[in-house]
């Protein structure tokens, strides 16, 4: 281990009994955000308490975590609808064994869109409570979509109005993501709705490249990118990656999850993604007995296609409308869930062990901070909200599948990155830094990460060079666009990754407040996923105030004819504070029914 002066050395230990408060030494808990509001820390054992929505009126109420019968619970109780009892994991060692490997919460942005917010998730817009700054962007294009599916969020049919930015709206949207501050978006994701049915879409691609998105991305059902000349010109425009919807791998299942039997238009979707050199990361809603079945043959499918499809994203169907326990308890997917079925259908990945949770990469964002001196984009989302593993794929015969944990000590390494970075950064208070310093350090990483590679366990023709060349690939992602990168200079690798977004009955605020997938919205705002789509659900007040009834668009032959639906004045004063013309629902104007129409969508 790293020898930090007079302090201890630090060595990963599963077993926290020995800390205090269970709290890991490494972990760096900042007390305040950028915007000066204090940091409550997400406790280290259970049972603890923190604040949910009833389901019933949304209202704010108290709520308490606690492990029972070898699982892990939320409780809660309105004063006018009663008890609430929901499942987070159905398995404590497994649930506890992610969510207490973490280095510390984000302090947000320091130009909040919101500066004086005090209740959350009410002020929310983004405001100076929030603990994490941008990861991932999101810009809807449209709520439009050529699909029915009955696990839809955003569906024009359904919800009787057209909300379609013109490039005016887009770019502002784009900009006040560029803005933020200390650490601007980068990355975004174009959804919807359909975002390819936008007559304008290449052109806002291209316009995000030219704004200084280095990566872009559209959620996607991938019905366009079957058509070749859509898919190149997309490529052309700066599209990276196909974020593409992907519930199974048979007509069967889905035509259960979109009323549709898809499979052949998926496969001509990745084949033309390989053709013109897009990347593509497949994206399953899990819907407990419907296609929980088929976990495994998804990721066999992805590492058969590894060449193009370079992650897989499970997102567990989130629950809206009455749904009574029972039935509930029938349906809930969890990240536990995913994580035993991984291990159960395919074997690669152990479900205590192999599994991280989003937040732990920070080490490595830390570490760059302390090297360049620059504000670096640093993923510290609740450990609830998702967690990932790596998968190396023996490059000629696809046969040799292990995950990174098999011949790596990956949590070993992430903790003396930690202690790395800390390093550094007293040094460079100290003396100032200076390359000499700067050149030393690298060199330190360097060893780190050797000294916890184990070369006999790794994959055929896996060297610690091409290991690098991986990791360079993850953090520049200048060098993973390049084309050659990943034959030449890496190894082929499937991110699998679970991201499960919450709903009225599993909600938790301090998860909100930790979100680092932000929607950048027409009202001048920027809000959290689990605001936007869920709990709140500001996606319907603000597409209800800025829309238009779905016949007046049906009877405009081109977007060009749409103004502009927010004004420059009013997108000014919503992000300055002030009063504006464009008023927004309060919470307690909840609609009836939610955009997909139906129970059980997300």
């Amino acid at each position: 281990m790293l020898n930090l002066g007079h302090a201890k050395k630090w060595k990963y230990e599963e077993d926290h009994s020995n800390w205090e408060n269970g709290r890991p030494p490494w972990v760096e808990q900042p007390k305040k955000t950028h915007s000066g509001h204090p940091i409550h820390e997400i406790p280290w054992s259970l049972p603890y308490h923190t604040q949910s929505l009833c389901p019933e009126c949304t209202r704010v109420v108290k709520a308490r975590k606690f492990a029972e019968d070898n699982k892990v619970w939320m409780e809660k109780t309105c004063k006018e609808h009663g008890y609430f009892k929901e499942l987070i994991s159905p398995d404590l060692s497994v649930y506890m064994d992610m969510f207490t490997f973490r280095f510390g919460d984000g302090q947000g942005v320091s130009n909040p869109i919101v500066p004086d917010g005090k209740r959350c998730p009410e002020d929310c817009g983004i405001c100076n409570m929030h603990h994490s700054h941008t990861a991932l962007a999101n810009v809807d294009l449209t709520n439009r979509c050529d699909m029915t599916c009955p696990v839809c969020f955003a569906n024009a049919n359904a919800a009787g109005y057209v909300c379609e930015p013109d490039l005016v709206d887009v770019r502002r949207m784009l900009q006040n993501l560029r803005d933020m501050k200390p650490v601007p978006a980068k990355v975004v994701q174009f959804a919807g709705g359909e975002p390819t049915i936008h007559p304008q879409f290449h052109k806002i691609v291209a316009m995000s490249k030219e704004m200084g998105f280095w990566h872009i991305q559209v959620a996607t059902n991938g019905k366009n990118f079957s058509n070749y000349e859509f898919a190149r010109k997309a490529k052309e425009a700066g599209l990276h990656t196909l974020y593409l919807q992907f519930d199974g791998v048979t007509d069967d299942v889905q035509f259960k999850t979109r009323a549709e039997k898809i499979m052949d238009t998926k496969r001509k979707v990745i084949e033309n993604a390989r053709k013109v050199g897009l990347r593509v990361v497949l994206v399953p809603t899990l819907v407990k007995s419907v296609n929980d079945h088929q976990v495994g043959d998804i990721i066999r499918f992805a590492i058969e296609n590894v060449d193009v499809i370079t992650g897989i994203s499970f997102q567990p169907v989130c629950f809206t409308g009455r749904i009574n326990e029972k039935n509930r308890l029938e349906k809930r997917y969890t990240m536990t869930h995913l994580a035993l079925d991984v291990e159960k259908q395919t074997g690669l990945v152990p479900a205590k062990g192999g599994w991280l949770p989003l937040g732990c990469t920070s080490p490595f964002s830390k570490l760059s901070e302390a090297l360049s001196g620059e504000p670096a984009m640093t993923i510290t989302c609740h450990p609830d909200c998702g967690n990932g593993a790596y998968l190396f794929v023996e490059p000629n015969e696809k046969k040799e599948v292990r995950s990174l944990t098999d011949f790596f000590d990956l949590r070993a390494a992430l903790v003396d990155i930690q202690a790395l970075a800390q390093e550094i950064r007293k040094k460079n208070a100290k003396n100032g830094g200076g390359q000499g310093v700067q050149l030393f350090s690298k060199a330190k990483a360097l060893s780190i990460l050797r000294k916890h590679y184990r070369p006999s366990r790794a994959p055929k023709g896996l060297s610690f060079r091409r290991l690098l060349g991986v990791l360079d690939g993850y953090k520049d992602k200048e060098v993973a666009h390049n084309p050659n990168h990943h034959t030449k200079n890496a190894y082929p690798t499937l991110f699998v990754a679970g991201m499960h977004f919450q709903d009225p009955y599993n909600y938790d605020i301090e998860r909100v407040k930790r979100c680092i997938i932000h929607y950048s919205a027409r009202d001048g705002r920027i809000y959290p996923f689990c605001t936007y789509n869920s709990g709140p659900y500001y996606r319907e007040r603000v597409e209800e105030s800025i829309s238009v009834p779905i016949g007046v668009y049906k009877n405009q032959a081109d977007l060009d004819q749409f103004p502009s639906q927010v004004s420059e004045e009013d997108a000014f004063k919503v992000r300055s504070g002030t009063p504006s013309t464009v008023a927004l629902p309060s919470m307690t104007q909840q609609s009836e029914n939610h955009a997909c129409g139906t129970e059980g969508c997300c």
